[in-house]
């Protein structure tokens, strides 16, 4: 229970942001599951994520699985948003890199070529 609550500090999702609601369950469980409220329905209200679950019979397990799915999501995006930023940041780093002497001696010849085909347009004078 304190790594969850230490997860949800981590993630920034507090209680007061947490919609909650439990509603009938259903599927296979007979008629304990159907008769029974213990299905968890969680809304984070700044995002509108919403989870439901109905992993086990008892409502305490299934808010407890449900809050570490919404950790889980909000775990998930925070790293895809780190790994897009460092990849920004290598782009820009590759952009702003000097030339290699390889380089700029390709540079110079394409310079030349390009010289060389724009000197063989012009008029010939006679």
């Amino acid at each position: 229970m304190e790594s969850l609550t230490r997860r949800l500090e981590q993630a920034k999702i507090f209680e007061e942001d947490l919609e909650e609601r439990f509603v009938l369950g259903s599927g296979s469980g007979g008629q304990k599951i159907n008769k029974t409220s213990s299905c968890v329905y969680l809304k984070h209200l700044p995002s509108g994520h919403e989870i439901t679950c109905q992993e086990t019979r008892s409502r305490e397990k299934n808010r407890l699985i449900a809050r570490e799915r919404l950790c889980e999501h909000f775990e998930k995006k925070a790293a895809a948003e780190k790994l897009v930023a460092a990849r920004d940041r290598a782009r820009r780093r590759y952009q702003k890199r000097k030339p290699s002497r390889a380089q700029k001696a390709r540079l110079r010849v394409a310079k030349s070529v390009r010289s060389d085909r724009k000197q063989s347009r012009k008029r010939v004078s006679e």
